[in-house]
C-alpha cells in the first residue's frame, strides 16, 4: 500500500497529523552525543502521557517536544535527568 494518494499527493501519518494539532517546545539538553542517546531520550519522553512526539538533535543540543496539552518541565527534566542528560532550559 502506498501512502501517495491517485492525485500524487503524499497522505500523513497519524502522528504527524497529531503533531500539527499539538504544542510544540524546544528543549537545551546537555551530555547528548550519540544516536544511543537520541533512542533513550525518544523512548523516555515518549512514554509520557500527553507526548505526540519527540525529535532530538544531537548536533545542536536540542530536544523538541510536542504535547497535546502545555508541557510539565519539571516532569521533562526528571525523565531526562534520570536518563543520564540535563535539561538545561527552554530554548530561545
Amino acid at each position: 500500500m502506498s501512502c501517495c494518494s491517485t492525485d500524487g499527493t503524499c497522505s500523513t501519518s497519524a502522528t504527524t497529523t497529531a503533531v500539527a494539532e499539538g504544542t510544540k517546545t524546544v528543549y537545551n539538553v546537555s551530555g547528548m552525543t550519540c544516536g544511543h542517546c537520541k533512542a533513550t531520550l525518544t523512548k523516555e519522553i515518549g512514554a509520557l502521557d500527553g507526548v505526540l512526539s519527540v525529535d532530538v538533535d544531537l548536533s545542536a543540543g536540542q530536544v523538541s517536544v510536542t504535547t497535546s496539552n502545555e508541557p510539565d518541565d519539571a516532569l521533562l527534566a526528571q525523565v531526562i535527568d534520570e536518563a543520564g542528560y540535563e535539561l538545561t532550559g527552554r530554548a530561545a
